[in-house]
């Protein structure tokens, strides 16, 4: 972990805090970028360590002052959490924002049953970010603010043919994110469900189909922004908001029938 310090915020200079979970690259990366030129004090974490150093590099080289803090760490290493949430919070000196971006998706085909694939899914994409929002949850419950943020999936709207592993993990975390929100938002606490159709990321190399590709910049603006007017769900594009409301509106006997 980085030894490297970053600068106080003052009440005439205030600055925000943001954790980002899977942030060495695609849209992590990107949403580290975008926090950075907003002036966010960022604790960057990913198990790829010299990807993660590269991009707390060229953060901090364009700001005049240190802005981000690498921590290698796998989301799977679930015990791990609450002790390395307190070191962030003492490194950043509070914290404002939280968003898991971690995620897998795995290839499969609609006649292959691989569990060992469905149970890393589920891990990465669920359970590590189980383990991040019950631990800071409670912390921005008792703060009376606060914002989570979790990166699901238009996957997440319908159990499909071509992964069920991914669709599970991606409608668990969804769910999860729902009840959180009914939860929090009494407390003033804003948690926001991004629902990304495809990305041009690493991800897209296991999608059998691609088409209204978003580029992970595009969509950091896009969840930047939903933070700002504390929208509860979006999907980006904003155009496979309309797709998913047909397709989770098909009935099940057309919708079985499709081949996606």
């Amino acid at each position: 972990m980085s030894a490297m310090k970053l600068s106080s915020a003052t009440p005439l200079q205030p600055r925000r805090r943001a954790v980002l979970i899977g942030s060495a690259k695609g849209l992590g990366a990107a949403m580290a970028r975008r926090l950075a030129r907003e002036g966010y004090s960022l604790a960057l974490i990913d198990r790829d360590a010299a990807l993660l150093n590269q991009v707390c590099a060229e953060i901090n080289a364009a700001s005049p002052e240190p802005l981000a803090l690498a921590y290698p760490h796998d989301v799977t290493e679930y015990a791990e959490v609450p002790a390395l949430l307190q070191k962030l919070m003492i490194d950043l000196g509070g914290l404002d924002l939280l968003i898991y971006i971690a995620g897998s998706l795995l290839p499969t085909t609609p006649t292959t049953y691989e569990f060992d694939k469905d149970l890393k899914m589920m891990e990465i994409n669920a359970l590590g970010a189980l383990a991040w929002f019950n631990a800071v949850a409670p912390i921005f419950q008792t703060l009376g603010c606060g914002q989570i943020v979790g990166i699901s999936s238009v996957a997440a709207d319908r159990g499909r043919v071509g992964n069920p592993g991914y669709n599970a993990s991606k409608a668990a975390l969804s769910t999860y994110l729902e009840a959180l929100r009914n939860r929090l938002s009494r407390f003033g606490v804003h948690v926001l469900t991004v629902k990304p159709g495809f990305m041009d990321t690493d991800m897209l190399k296991s999608s059998p189909r691609t088409f209204w590709v978003v580029s992970p910049e595009q969509a950091a603006d896009d969840i930047f922004k939903a933070l700002k007017t504390r929208k509860q769900t979006i999907y980006t594009l904003g155009r496979w908001g309309l797709i998913m409301w047909i397709i989770k509106h098909l009935p099940s006997v057309i919708f079985r029938r499709l081949s996606f």
